[in-house]
C-alpha cells in the first residue's frame, strides 16, 4: 500500500507545473567537479555528495563460517548448515579462501592490509537472521586507506575521458544474511537461508564522488577489478554485488547537508539513475523550504524514483561488540612469518601481493601500446566480457592492421550485439569467421560494402563461410579491365541519350 500511494503522489507531483524544468537543470552531471546550477530560486550553486557503501559475494566454494556450498538459485533451504540455522552449539570456522580474496581485494585497491583485525558481533532482528546478529569487522576492519582510480566521458564524447579517484575507507569481511520473499496476497514471509552466512567484502567509499555517472563509473572499475583478481564474481543481476549510495546537496562553502541512503541497487544503469534523482529531490526540497530527512530510500526502477523506506533517527541500536567465538585475524608477511610456522595454516600478505594479476588500467594500457589502439577503445574492450579475447583472437588471424580491426569488433560487432542483447560468447560470428572476413577485404578481394553486407550473413548462423556467401551472392571486386570495359561499353550503349 505504501509503495502504491508514493506511485500515485509521484505521478500527481511530476505533473506540477514548473517542476520539470528545473529539475532538468539540477540533473546535470558535471564530470568536471563543478558545482550544480541553482535552480528557480536563483541561490548559490548546490555542491552534490555521493559516498558508496558496496557488498561483493566472495567467490567460495564454502561460505565464511561454515562448510556449505554456495551457489546461486539451488532449491530454498537446501545449502543450510546447522551453523547457518543457529542451532544451539554451533560454532563459526574461518573460511581461509575468503580472508585470501579479501587481502587480494585489499592489495589491488591500494589499501593498507592489517595484520591483526578483529570479528564483531551486530545485532539486528530480522527473520532471516536466525541467530539476530550478524558477524562483521566493525572496530578493526581487515583493510583500511586505499583508493581507486576511475575514467568517464566528459560530455558523453568517447574521444574525451577524464579520470578521477575515490578514496577507499576500508574493506571488512562479514557474513550475508538468508533471503525474505514476501507473498502478499497470503500476507506472509517465506525465508530462504541458502544466503545466510555467504561470505561478503563491504567496500565502504568515501564521499568524493558528485554524481551518478561518476558513482556507476567506480563501481564497473570495481567490478572489473574483482573479476580479474578472482575475489568475487561480482554479477549484479545475481546479487553477487550491491550498492548502498549515500546521497546529501550543500552550497559552496558550508558543511555537507544530510544524508539519505538508497539501499541494494543492483544494477549499474539504476545505480547512476537512483543518485541523480535523489540529487535532484533533494534540491526541489531544499527550494522550496522543506528539509531532508535521514532516512533510507529505496530505488523503484519502475517509476524511476526513490520512495522512503524507514527513518534513520529512530533506528535500532546495533550493539556492537565483540564477537567471543572468534580470535583475532592474524596475517603475516615475509618479514614477520616465524620460521617454524606451517605455512598451508597462515595467510602471507607478501605472496599474495606477488601473485596479482594484471588490473583493468594495467590492461588497457597495454592494448593502447601493443596496438596502436585509441584509449577510448581499450575501455570498450574491457567492458565487454570476452571482447578482448575476440579482439586479440582476430588480430592474430588476419593481416589487416588492429587500428582498423577495432573498428570492425566496435563499431560492426558490438552494435549487433547490443542490438540482439547477446554476450560477446554467444555470438554466431566467431573470431575465425571475422578474421576470414577481413582478410579478403584487406586483400581486395571485396568492397567494405560487401564485406558490410557478408557479416549480415554471417549473423544469420547458417554455417556458411565468408567465401562461400562472396561466392554465392558473386561479391568479389573485378578486377579484369577487359571484363570492366565491356560492362561499361554495355551500359553506354544501353543507355544512349543519357
Amino acid at each position: 500500500r505504501g509503495c502504491s500511494w508514493a506511485a500515485g503522489w509521484r505521478r500527481a507531483w511530476h505533473r506540477a507545473p514548473g517542476v520539470t524544468g528545473r529539475r532538468q537543470r539540477a540533473a546535470a552531471c558535471n564530470t568536471k567537479g563543478e558545482a550544480v546550477p541553482a535552480g528557480k530560486s536563483g541561490l548559490a550553486p548546490w555542491l552534490p555528495v555521493v559516498g558508496l557503501e558496496i557488498h561483493a559475494q566472495i567467490s567460495s566454494n564454502s561460505k565464511l563460517f561454515s562448510g556449505s556450498q554456495v551457489q546461486f538459485a539451488a532449491p530454498p533451504n537446501s545449502l543450510v548448515s546447522f551453523f547457518d540455522a543457529s542451532l544451539p552449539g554451533t560454532l563459526p570456522v574461518l573460511n581461509r579462501r575468503c580472508v585470501e580474496a579479501a587481502v587480494m581485494t585489499g592489495l589491488a585497491l591500494n589499501c593498507s592490509i592489517n595484520k591483526k583485525s578483529l570479528f564483531d558481533r551486530k545485532h539486528y532482528f530480522y527473520a532471516d537472521l536466525p541467530a539476530g546478529y550478524q558477524i562483521t569487522q566493525q572496530r578493526v576492519p581487515i583493510a583500511v586507506n586505499g583508493s581507486l582510480s576511475y575514467s568517464l566521458c566528459i560530455d558523453n564524447k568517447r574521444s574525451q575521458m577524464v579520470t578521477k579517484t575515490v578514496r577507499i575507507k576500508q574493506i571488512q569481511l562479514e557474513q550475508d544474511s538468508g533471503k525474505s520473499l514476501h507473498d502478499d496476497k497470503r500476507s506472509q514471509t517465506l525465508v530462504d537461508l541458502n544466503r545466510a552466512g555467504v561470505g561478503l567484502m563491504e567496500v565502504v567509499m568515501e564521499p568524493d564522488m558528485c554524481c551518478g555517472e561518476e558513482a556507476a563509473a567506480a563501481v564497473r572499475e570495481l567490478q572489473l577489478i574483482l573479476q580479474t583478481l578472482g575475489s568475487s564474481q561480482a554479477v549484479m543481476a545475481e546479487g553477487q554485488l550491491r550498492v548502498d549510495a549515500n546521497v546529501s546537496v550543500h552550497h559552496p562553502g558550508e558543511p555537507y547537508g544530510v544524508r539519505t541512503e538508497v539501499k541494494n541497487i543492483n544494477s549499474l544503469r539504476f545505480l547512476a539513475k537512483a543518485i541523480d534523482y535523489e540529487i535532484q529531490r533533494q534540491i526541489e526540497e531544499l527550494e522550496s523550504g522543506g528539509t531532508i530527512l535521514n532516512e533510507t530510500r529505496a530505488f523503484d526502477s519502475r517509476l524511476g524514483c526513490t520512495i522512503s523506506m524507514r527513518d534513520k533517527e529512530g533506528k535500532q541500536d546495533y550493539r556492537f561488540m565483540p564477537e567471543p567465538n572468534l580470535p583475532p585475524l592474524i596475517l603475516y608477511d615475509a618479514k614477520s612469518l616465524p620460521s617454524n610456522m606451517n605455512h598451508q595454516q597462515v595467510v602471507n600478505i607478501d605472496w599474495i601481493h606477488q601473485r596479482l594479476p594484471d588490473l583493468p588500467s594495467v590492461k588497457r594500457a597495454k592494448l593502447v601500446e601493443q596496438y596502436a589502439i585509441l584509449p577510448e577503445h581499450s575501455f570498450t574492450l574491457l567492458n565487454e566480457d570476452g571482447l578482448t579475447e575476440f579482439f586479440e583472437n582476430v588480430v592474430k588471424k588476419t593481416q589487416m592492421k588492429p587500428t582498423k580491426v577495432i573498428g570492425w569488433i566496435i563499431k560492426d560487432l558490438l552494435s549487433y550485439l547490443k542490438q540482439h542483447s547477446i554476450a560477446v560468447k554467444e555470438s554466431p560470428v566467431s573470431s575465425f569467421l571475422l578474421a576470414d572476413l577481413l582478410n579478403l577485404l584487406e586483400k581486395r578481394e571485396i568492397s567494405s560494402t560487401a564485406a558490410k553486407q557478408v557479416l549480415a550473413e554471417l549473423w544469420k548462423g547458417q554455417g556458411k563461410t565468408p567465401l562461400e556467401i562472396v561466392q554465392e551472392k558473386k561479391l568479389e571486386l573485378i578486377k579484369d579491365q577487359k571484363e570492366l570495359e565491356e560492362i561499361c561499353q554495355t551500359v553506354i550503349d544501353g543507355h544512349e541519350n543519357e
